[in-house]
């Protein structure tokens, strides 16, 4: 059961569209989401949801601002009729892409990157803006976070130009486009002119620690659906040697969980070397395994101007995470068109 409690905003530590950070008056976090309840001010009075903090949850020790009480209304009139978070308190109306006749297109072979954290599209994307630079687009499914505006690294990313189009799907919102499933976001990806597509979740995954406790297995639907859809399914496998769970430790039991639970066959990505051979024996047969021999990942990073980790490590204290991801983007950009346009145009 959710947990609210009333605190004052005495600083506001960073704003950017859709997402403010607040300071509050007992020295705790807190965010506030601009679109489902406005602007927040220095003393402003806020009532703040602090249940994920309390459990210990991986939020990053913030509260969430549930509602301002220095209004007594907020209005935000949305582009349609399509609700997210229907039935809630906190449902709005962000409308969809298809309401206002946004392109769309067939995916026609191109690639599409699955990964099962959010993590792993920093990598990719800093690989592809250093192997030919092709159009990229973003697809955030609703298996984690659900606002894109609470994503540092799309922020960044696209500060930096190395995204040039973001869609989220199912209750996820907050994109360039609104869509209402994943694959209803692929094509509009691919209308909107993207040569490779990455679709992973939002910062966050829930697990349990079971086999199928997690939402990392949307990865078998997605790459299916990529399958069904003509497109070209590259999987972001997820790989660790400092993890302290012997779960993930080697091939991710996440990923090994859903090629097993794929009907089609994808391409995962391994890199070359004997320290990569243990992961690419435990692919199941029905998936190709591609080896791929990797660029310096650190280097790319840097060149990039990337900053990426993974619960809360870098390359230098995971390298094979940043390794085996940094595969699934050289393996893209060799799939993606040479000058980077979209098939057939």
């Amino acid at each position: 059961m959710p947990t609210f409690r009333t605190a004052r905003v005495v600083e506001i530590l960073h704003e950017r569209r859709g997402l403010q950070r607040l300071r509050l008056d007992d020295g705790s976090r807190a965010y506030a989401l601009t679109e489902t309840i406005g602007r927040c001010g220095v003393d402003d009075e806020v009532v703040v949801n602090t249940t994920a903090v309390e459990l210990g949850l991986g939020t990053g020790g913030w509260h969430v601002v549930h509602w301002n009480l220095a209004r007594d209304e907020f209005v935000h009139p949305g582009p349609g009729h399509i609700m997210k978070l229907r039935y809630t308190g906190l449902q709005l109306d962000t409308g969809a892409a298809a309401e206002h006749d946004a392109p769309r297109a067939a995916l026609d072979g191109r690639p599409v990157v699955v990964g099962s954290l959010h993590s792993q599209l920093g990598v990719v994307l800093a690989v592809l803006a250093t192997h030919g630079r092709p159009r990229v687009a973003y697809v955030m499914t609703d298996g984690a976070a659900l606002p894109i505006a609470l994503s540092d690294l799309v922020a960044r990313s696209e500060a930096l130009g190395l995204i040039d189009v973001t869609v989220t799907a199912g209750h996820a919102f907050g994109g360039g486009l609104e869509a209402v499933t994943v694959a209803d976001g692929l094509e509009l990806a691919a209308g909107a002119g993207a040569a490779v597509m990455m679709v992973t979740m939002g910062p966050g995954v829930v697990g349990t620690g079971t086999r199928l406790g997690t939402t990392a297995i949307e990865v078998a639907s997605v790459v299916d659906m990529v399958d069904a859809l003509g497109g070209r399914a590259i999987v972001a496998a997820r790989a660790s040697e400092a993890d302290g769970r012997d779960r993930h430790r080697g091939l991710s039991h996440h990923t090994v969980t859903a090629l097993e639970l794929c009907r089609s066959s994808a391409i995962v990505a391994i890199p070359v070397g004997d320290r990569f051979d243990a992961l690419a024996a435990m692919v199941p047969a029905r998936h190709h395994v591609e080896r791929i021999a990797i660029p310096d990942v650190t280097a790319v990073l840097a060149a990039t101007g990337s900053e990426v980790t993974t619960m809360g490590r870098g390359p230098d204290q995971d390298p094979m995470f940043f390794e085996v991801t940094a595969a699934a983007g050289v393996a893209a950009a060799r799939a993606a068109p040479p000058d980077g346009t979209v098939p057939g145009r």
